[in-house]
């Protein structure tokens, strides 16, 4: 037979404001807050960088659990001992209004922008891939060419340029023979068909 134990009816109010008190009471200091989520944002911000562009933008598989586990890593840096709702909104807000400090900051110099984010790297010009620069920013010819060809490049022959900008994105710049036409082109042509036509 199952001992069954007889209890009265729970007494919510002791249980309630403890569980307030956990929820609402900071456990390291506000400061210590602040200082924690600005230094990993900021140790984070540093460790893109200088990964490269590529991991921006072309995440492989293998990145992708990089980026995963890279969140759980920094998140006892970040919190601490604290694992209160107002801590955890405190950490949040100061992410929000850091990166938004920081962007404000970027769009006003160009020189911090180009030391923050970086600047375009040319991966192939003049219908030639750069070894070098491809090395440099970790990328396979491979994930070049894909990028090519949906910027309607078929050859790396079509191409005046090749870069990686920043944010990871890839832009081609193709040839001017290479180009498609475009509905202006045509309406030109069609005006000097027409041109023609009436002589």
């Amino acid at each position: 037979m199952l001992d069954i134990e007889m209890r009265g009816p729970a007494r919510p109010g002791r249980h309630t404001v403890r569980m307030w008190n956990d929820l609402m009471q900071l456990q390291i200091p506000f400061a210590e807050k602040l200082i924690r989520t600005v230094a990993v944002y900021a140790l984070i911000a540093v460790i893109l960088r200088v990964a490269g562009k590529r991991d921006l933008a072309q995440l492989n598989s293998l990145d992708l659990v990089v980026m995963l586990l890279l969140s759980n890593v920094v998140q006892n840096a970040i919190i601490g001992n604290d694992d209160s709702l107002i801590g955890g909104a405190i950490g949040a807000v100061t992410l929000v209004v850091t990166d938004s400090a920081v962007v404000r900051t970027i769009r006003r110099s160009d020189r911090l922008a180009r030391l923050v984010e970086g600047t375009p790297t040319v991966i192939a010009r003049d219908g030639e891939w750069d070894a070098g620069a491809l090395r440099a920013e970790g990328l396979r010819r491979a994930d070049a060419e894909s990028a090519m060809r949906r910027q309607n490049a078929t050859s790396v022959k079509d191409l005046e340029s090749l870069s990686i900008e920043p944010g990871g994105s890839m832009v081609a710049k193709l040839r001017p023979e290479a180009q498609s036409a475009t509905r202006a082109d045509i309406e030109r042509l069609e005006a000097k068909l027409d041109a023609l036509l009436r002589q």
